[in-house]
């Protein structure tokens, strides 16, 4: 569950700020990229846990009114659901604390009772908000099942990952921290022009292809083919969060529907854009019907 506060910017350590607006709304990682791809149209089930709490409930139910398939979303007994704290600057930026509760407790044996939703799928996405040996068990899961693998390498990894993880990896996603992070450079803003770079070190280490998620520069794709940089919309910010996840969400879509990779890259800058412009994680997802007015030649 994200916890929200909105502030004329983000404090610094030993800061306090009086902030403007405060407000609860589900989030996590993998629940964003879910609601987001369900929004979109797509047939989706979510794998996880929450807390058997108010949180754990309202989560749930937020995923299945957009249609997706929580029956493998389980209720934790004796803990609590997994909580974000997040500060959001009136710039749009944002800095995240997150508690992960009942997702520390998903396991490989939740895995491997979930081999139906993973044997039906044809796009598996990950990220690292549950132990890495149960992302680790999915990306295998879904690999032997001749599903395409897309990890989200966030939150950044404090070091290498796994090389298990990667050679079941089809399309690695990392933002700009989590590129520099995994490449061994330090944290930091990557420019267009470095993104090919940063990249060339990620295929290096096992990934297949790698996109860089930029923000308001858009990404870059590198294979082992080439590379090509997909602008992104030019919008006014309000809340960054969970534009990665809908980026993601918006990519893995398009590609279960066919689309080549750069296209299903601008598909997924067209709706990470409209995200931005909107306050929230799973309330910012757009509709198929929002993207269509924003882009009515597509």
């Amino acid at each position: 569950m994200d916890l929200v506060a909105c502030a004329p910017r983000i404090p610094v350590p030993g800061e306090t700020l009086t902030g403007h607006t405060f407000f609860t709304l589900p989030g996590g990682k993998g629940a964003n990229q879910a609601y987001a791809a369900a929004k979109l149209g797509a047939n989706v089930a979510m794998l996880g846990r929450v807390g058997n709490d108010s949180f754990g409930e309202a989560m749930r139910k937020s995923l299945a009114s957009v249609g997706c398939d929580v029956n493998a979303v389980i209720l934790t007994q004796d803990s609590t659901s997994g909580i974000a704290v997040i500060f959001v600057g009136d710039d749009g930026h944002n800095s995240i604390v997150i508690v992960p509760g009942a997702n520390a407790l998903l396991s490989t044996m939740d895995i491997e009772n979930a081999q139906t939703q993973i044997e039906s799928a044809s796009y598996v996405l990950l990220q690292l908000e549950s132990p890495m040996e149960t992302v680790i068990a999915a990306a295998k899961a879904a690999r032997a099942a001749a599903a395409r693998v897309i990890l989200d390498p966030a939150p950044a990894p404090a070091r290498v990952l796994p090389p298990q993880l990667l050679q079941s990896v089809d399309i690695l996603t990392p933002n700009e921290t989590e590129a520099t992070v995994l490449a061994g450079l330090p944290p930091g803003r990557i420019l267009a022009g470095e993104a090919v770079e940063v990249g060339r070190k990620l295929l290096d280490l096992g990934a297949r292809t790698v996109i860089l998620k930029l923000g308001e520069q858009g990404c870059v794709v590198v294979g082992s083919t080439g590379s090509e940089a997909i602008p992104a919309p030019q919008v006014k910010a309000v809340d960054t969060t969970a534009a990665g996840d809908v980026f993601n969400a918006a990519l893995a879509v398009a590609l279960s529907e066919g689309a080549a990779l750069n296209d299903a890259c601008r598909f997924a800058n067209r709706a990470a854009a409209i995200s931005v412009t909107r306050r929230g994680a799973q309330s910012a997802a757009p509709s198929r019907a929002d993207l269509e007015a924003a882009n009515p030649q597509h």
